[in-house]
């Protein structure tokens, strides 16, 4: 990658990820009911995710799934469906995600948060669409596929940390600032609310 196709890159890409997205809402959803540090295995499974739709994109995986979308298709689905799930527990102070009474920890494990952020990221078809349509033009062809692709991958995950950080932070601030007032339950349903959108999304993506 040249110096100015980098200045380039930067922008674009810093756009892109600090604009509210699925992975943005679902980091700002556990910044309220986790907090920063809480959520940072879903954060590593969203890069996860990121990095291995990127790397396909590129590779040209992405237009397989998208001219045989049956599997596709379903794996979207269900996901959603999850999510959306998921969200309406919250929304009722129930379920595995929502903000714990007084004394109690949060009881989803680290394990079943990445998983959750690699999943949305992985069967977002928006985030195949994007990175098949804007990668390869930064792609050099007389020039080695694997040290310019690595190069991208990290630029774009170092971007995206960046952007779920500011989320789930102001997330985190808006728990704290309800908390304040006893209000255990708005927490619940507002992150609720978030992720059935996020899973709305899913289905309508």
């Amino acid at each position: 990658m040249t110096l100015s196709t980098f200045w380039v890159f930067l922008p674009t890409f810093a756009f892109v990820s600090v604009t509210p997205g699925m992975c943005m809402m679902l980091s700002l959803s556990l910044g309220m009911t986790y907090g920063v540090r809480g959520a940072l295995p879903m954060m590593v499974g969203e890069l996860l995710g990121v990095g291995l739709v990127a790397a396909f994109s590129v590779l040209g995986v992405a237009a397989i799934l998208l001219a045989y979308p049956a599997g596709f298709f379903w794996f979207k689905l269900i996901g959603g469906a999850y999510l959306a799930w998921l969200g309406i527990q919250m929304w009722q102070s129930k379920g595995k995600l929502a903000v714990p009474e007084p004394g109690q920890a949060p009881l989803m494990s680290h394990w079943g948060l990445a998983s959750q952020g690699f999943v949305t990221a992985v069967v977002n078809p928006k985030g195949w669409a994007f990175f098949m349509a804007l990668l390869p033009p930064f792609i050099q062809p007389d020039r080695p596929l694997a040290s310019q692709l690595a190069l991208l991958i990290a630029l774009i995950l170092l971007l995206e940390f960046a952007s779920l950080l500011l989320y789930a932070s102001g997330g985190r601030v808006m728990a704290q600032f309800l908390s304040r007032s006893g209000n255990v339950r708005l927490i619940n349903r507002l992150a609720g609310t978030l992720m059935v959108g996020v899973g709305v999304w899913l289905w309508l993506g």
